[in-house]
């Protein structure tokens, strides 16, 4: 299967045409008589090539087309698969799943001695220990049994290009819509978003295939004035990327390389134009800031257009839907003379009184008005900070959804998450190193990874919630030693179960000419003026539903309703542009979901502000697989927040959502039985929806090393020689498993260590508060508002790594590190006191306490801040710590000996 030279392989395929062999070979006589120097083989081979002469020659007089591409042979590179698994060598995969196994046994035979042993004089701490050890024990069971299968993928752009985009001939790759989000420019820069458009228009793909959406779902005017300096911006920027091939294109990140970017540029120009560009550049900048600056004082009669009429979304709760086209293909050429993708601005209509549904809602916006205005197969989302970093990024993504072979159960192509601007120490995990390395790429050796927000590219067709096509059987051959009559049988037998099981025929012919809204009223669109991106539509699905079913489905839209029947995307041929704007503006109206399965089996699922778990679950459940691609060259980049309250409050969000799907319908513990969801992929799901509750054991056992010290008791009794080997053997076996995993992924041990860090830090503050907020949403109905996230701006780099902002998510992990620390102090002492008989039972606790206070240290550290900027808050604490201190130095009076011997009255005589 190789790249270049072409290699014979006796018999490629079973030709048809040729007789069945009814008996077993012999090799020395098949060998022989079908041996490469034979009569009967060059007979074979001639009869082969005359086939795939003629094959070839249909194809190329345009009788072919990729539908019968799968029959072809892979002799030739524009027939080899696009893209290839690379499993993990068995030299570092086996020794990891042997491991985990010998870990299970070990984790057994512990078990038994913690629960055969009590420790009767503190029963109540050895209980509690036990509990918090064994729902660890399930929690890494969850965690680590879908990593057993970790793969890695390779793509093949130039055979990508061979088979659909050769020079000199129309393209033949598939469109693709991008949708971008945005809520408040405040909290997200439009320069951010500016950046992201910019690397989208300038993709390298064909023009005429890109569309870009942007949803502006707060209706801000300076959101709107900011694309439209934009759209003239991209007629310069859009040029010069792809002439000169620059690397990335969104220009801000592009300008602040510390590289040297005159290599591989030949072009005797370019440095001209690269330094007449950045001052382009500079100009835009400057007059996007000073849009923000105006926006910052709201006039009192509200916003004004440059017409003079009032913005349509000076009310943010209360406005029609806005549809703006700044570039398109009648439009908007650039500085060249050539075609710019299209821009579409998008603020869904918001009225009083409707539950919007936040993200969710307004991706689902998209969708249809991408799908009246555009239709393309594939759709690509991405936050308004996570910019394009590899302009060949989607055509990474289309060497797996248009590969003939694996594509058509491929629902979506997840990218991993990189980010911009963060400390090389990467302090509180942002990178998510682990999960993005590690866990997904386990997950892809399954049934996909879970879908994480952005950076993902979609099927449309799966978000429409159809399920997966179902593989084809391959033909049953049947064997000539069998008698005809035991033949007949079986056939006469499978005759009258089929007559049995078969369903009176129906005239798919007259489903398929026009869908009606009533029944007296003229077709509204003919499916025969759609003007498919590509041949093959899938037209039988109106065949198998009616017209009433499908408008209860999707809404009462005749144009989005015939655009969903259509797989390979397309738009009407004779719809003007100004009744396909009509008909948009109609679909992200808000009472356009109201009784149909938006949200609840079609799109971005609603139920959860974790919308993109949801999402992926569903689809899986309907049979689809996903796929995971890492490019060399990073795909998207984004901002992450730097400092520790923001830091908090996302994974605080990411927590809430998994308990909200926790208590749902759509909870992985009882929903999707009987569809397509394999085994291991529900245990990354239940992983993905559980892991916030491990917040309540993790809370207490952080909590038993200071009662522990303050007390003198121990969780574990005395040890023998047996109960040390099985600890010792756990410890072993815990190092092990993570030193293999960070083998076989590539991760180094810095960012291994941050990750465990940050799972204790997150897991007592937000996973912490994320259990008590689900629990009274569910209970008493009290819901939790979440603010967006700020992106980042122009500040000093890693400024907003020191900034501290208090929250009631500090309080938790704070009051652990003061009591640990306590309890060092108190036990150090008490064995000072006590002699050296009490440091040896000493060494256990403190042990425990230093785990504890180790992993907590990136937070003391980011709750201290600059050495020379003290939060007030941290002087409070410090008060409050040597009152409490104060308080226990008194009741253990650690230096004072006690006195044993006898009580001594007084006597009542006056020895004076």
């Amino acid at each position: 299967m190789g790249g270049g030279g072409k290699r014979i392989h006796p018999l490629p395929y079973a030709d048809p045409s040729l007789p069945v062999q009814s008996r077993s070979m012999d090799p020395s006589k098949d060998l022989a008589a079908y041996g490469y120097g034979s009569v009967a083989w060059k007979e074979r081979m001639e009869s082969w090539k005359q086939k795939q002469e003629r094959m070839h020659q249909m194809r190329n007089d345009g009788g072919g087309d990729d539908g019968g591409d799968d029959d072809l042979p892979l002799m030739d590179e524009a027939r080899q698969p696009l893209s290839r698994k690379i499993p993990i060598p068995s030299s570092q995969i086996n020794p990891y799943r042997m491991i985990i196994i010998i870990r299970l046994v070990v984790l057994g035979f512990f078990f038994h001695y913690r629960l055969m042993h009590p420790v009767n004089d503190a029963f109540a701490l050895w209980l509690i220990s036990v509990i918090c050890e064994i729902w660890f024990a399930m929690s890494w069971i969850l965690d680590q049994f879908p990593k057993w299968f970790p793969i890695e993928r390779e793509t093949y752009l130039d055979r990508l290009s061979l088979r659909f985009d050769k020079e000199g001939q129309q393209s033949r790759l598939a469109p693709i819509d991008f949708f971008v989000s945005t809520v408040d420019p405040l909290k997200e820069p439009p320069l951010v978003t500016a950046n992201t458009v910019l690397s989208i228009l300038a993709v390298d793909y064909p023009v005429d295939k890109v569309s870009c959406y942007v949803s502006d779902d707060g209706a801000a005017m300076l959101t709107f004035e900011a694309l439209s300096e934009t759209s003239e911006f991209a007629k310069k920027w859009v040029p010069f990327c792809k002439r000169f091939n620059i690397e990335p294109r969104a220009p801000e990140w592009y300008f602040q390389q510390k590289i040297d970017y005159l290599k591989d540029k030949v072009a005797a120009s370019f440095v001209g134009e690269r330094r007449a560009m950045k001052r382009e550049y500079e100009e835009f900048k400057v007059r996007i800031n000073a849009l923000v600056a105006k926006a910052q004082k709201v006039p009192e009669e509200g916003w004004t257009m440059q017409d003079g009429t009032p913005w349509p979304g000076n009310n943010v709760r209360d406005h029609p839907g806005m549809i703006q086209v700044f570039l398109g293909q009648s439009g908007g050429l650039d500085c060249e003379g050539n075609e710019l993708p299209r821009l579409v601005y998008v603020s869904r209509e918001k009225r009083p009184g409707y539950n919007h549904h936040k993200k969710a809602g307004a991706m689902n916006a998209l969708v249809r008005v991408s799908a009246v205005l555009t239709n393309a197969p594939y759709l690509l989302n991405l936050d308004c900070d996570h910019y394009i970093n590899n302009s060949k990024a989607i055509k990474e993504a289309m060497c797996f959804m248009m590969d003939p072979l694996l594509g058509k159960k491929v629902c979506y192509v997840q990218f991993p998450q990189r980010f911009d601007g963060i400390d090389r120490h990467d302090r509180y995990a942002n990178r998510n190193v682990v999960f993005f390395d590690i866990n997904m790429k386990g997950l892809d050796g399954i049934q996909g990874p879970i879908y994480v927000g952005t950076g993902c590219v979609f099927r449309r067709q799966a978000l429409y919630g159809y399920d997966a096509p179902k593989s084809k059987k391959p033909p049953s051959r049947t064997c000539n030693c069998w008698p005809k009559w035991c033949f007949c049988c079986c056939c006469c037998g499978n005759r009258k179960h089929k007559k049995k099981t078969t369903k009176p025929k129906t005239d798919k012919k007259k489903k398929l000419l026009f869908f009606k809204k009533e029944e007296n009223q003229s077709p509204a669109y003919a499916l025969g003026e759609i003007d498919e991106g590509a041949p093959g539509a899938e037209n039988e699905k109106a065949g198998i539903v009616n017209q009433q079913k499908l408008e209860k489905k999707f809404g009462q839209s005749s144009v989005f309703v015939t655009s969903t029947l259509l797989e390979n995307g397309g738009t009407l041929k004779s719809a003007s542009p100004a009744s396909l704007l009509k008909e948009a503006i109609h679909v992200i109206s808000c009472g356009y979901e109201d009784k149909t399965d938006w949200g609840k089996e079609i799109g971005w699922i609603y139920g959860s502000v974790t919308e993109d778990i949801l999402t992926g679950f569903k689809m899986h459940c309907h049979g689809w697989r996903s796929i995971y691609c890492i490019p060399k060259r990073p795909a998207f980049k984004g901002s992450a927040p730097l400092n520790l309250s923001d830091r908090l409050h996302q994974v605080l969000r990411w927590a809430l959502g998994s308990i909200e799907i926790f208590f749902s319908n759509h909870c992985p513990l009882w929903y999707g039985y009987g569809g397509g969801l394999k085994f291991l992929e529900r245990f990354s799901y239940i992983n993905s929806i559980v892991y916030p509750w491990t917040s309540i054991p993790l809370l207490a056992y952080c909590t038993l090393p200071a009662i522990c010290l303050l007390t003198g008791k121990f969780i574990t009794p005395e040890l023998n020689n047996v109960a040390s080997l099985w600890f010792m053997s756990l410890f072993i076996c815990i190092f092990a498993t993570s030193i293999l995993e960070m083998r076989w992924s590539g991760v180094g041990i810095d960012d291994w260590w941050r990750n465990e860090q940050f799972w204790v830090i997150g897991g007592v503050s937000s996973h912490l508060f994320a259990v008590f907020q689900g629990l009274l949403k569910v209970i008493a109905g009290v819901d939790t508002s979440f603010t967006v996230t700020s992106k980042g701006g122009d500040d000093e780099e890693f400024s907003e790594l020191y900034t501290f902002k208090w929250t009631t998510l500090l309080i938790p992990p704070t009051t652990l590190l003061l009591l640990n620390f306590i309890g060092v102090v108190a036990g150090v002492s008490n064995a000072i006191n006590n002699g050296y008989e009490s440091w040896g039972p000493l060494f256990g606790k403190l042990f425990f306490a230093f785990w504890v206070i180790v992993h907590l240290y990136p937070f003391l550290k980011g709750l201290v801040g600059r050495q020379n900027r003290t939060p007030t808050i941290v002087i409070v604490w410090s008060i409050l710590l040597a009152s409490i201190f104060s308080l226990l130095w008194v009741r253990i009076d650690p230096f004072l000996a006690k006195n044993d011997g006898p009580l001594l009255e007084e006597c009542g005589l006056d020895c004076n």
